[in-house]
């Protein structure tokens, strides 16, 4: 039986300062949690991207408040996804282009317009076994989460379109 896993919401903005301050503001606002920043990995010259400063901020989500956020941000998008957006693991993302497009939320001049990132990793039951510090175990291929049981999944548990 496929589970949801967590819920990432990332917003990716290339600088500190006032952006990235507007951009945890945001998080803070959709989600409830308090977001912690991303780091750069490596340096980009064009971009102004070294590796240790922060460049975006992210939050993740478990349990019930990760089917809440994510049952909103698909709404956000009509319930329509497209077979791109399911990796071969099954895991699922999406952006949104502007936070007012989420039920609920209005405009506010202190944030301007921002959009996010959502990913959903989903996992089947068992999983924890290959995880957990002590007398970690291999998991086979066949229980492997596959895109079309993931596709199955979102379109029975959320009342997914895909296009």
């Amino acid at each position: 039986m496929i589970s949801i896993e967590k819920v990432t919401v990332n917003i990716g903005v290339g600088t500190t300062g006032e952006k990235l301050e507007k951009a945890k503001k945001l998080l803070e606002k959709l989600t409830g949690q308090k977001p912690i920043e991303t780091l750069g990995k490596k340096r980009i010259p064009t971009w102004n991207v070294r590796p240790g400063v922060a460049i975006g901020t992210k939050v993740t989500l478990r349990r019930k408040k990760a089917i809440d956020f994510l049952n909103l941000a698909l709404d956000a998008r009509d319930r329509k996804v497209t077979e791109s957006d399911f990796d071969n693991m099954g895991n699922f993302s999406f952006g949104i282009h502007e936070y007012i497009d989420v039920p609920g939320f209005k405009y506010d001049p202190d944030i301007g317009i921002l959009g996010f990132d959502v990913s959903a990793t989903v996992q089947k039951w068992g999983y924890r076994v290959k995880k957990r510090k002590r007398k970690t175990g291999h998991i086979p291929k066949k229980h492997n989460v596959t895109k079309a049981e993931s596709l199955e999944y979102f379109k029975k548990n959320f009342n997914v379109v895909v296009e």
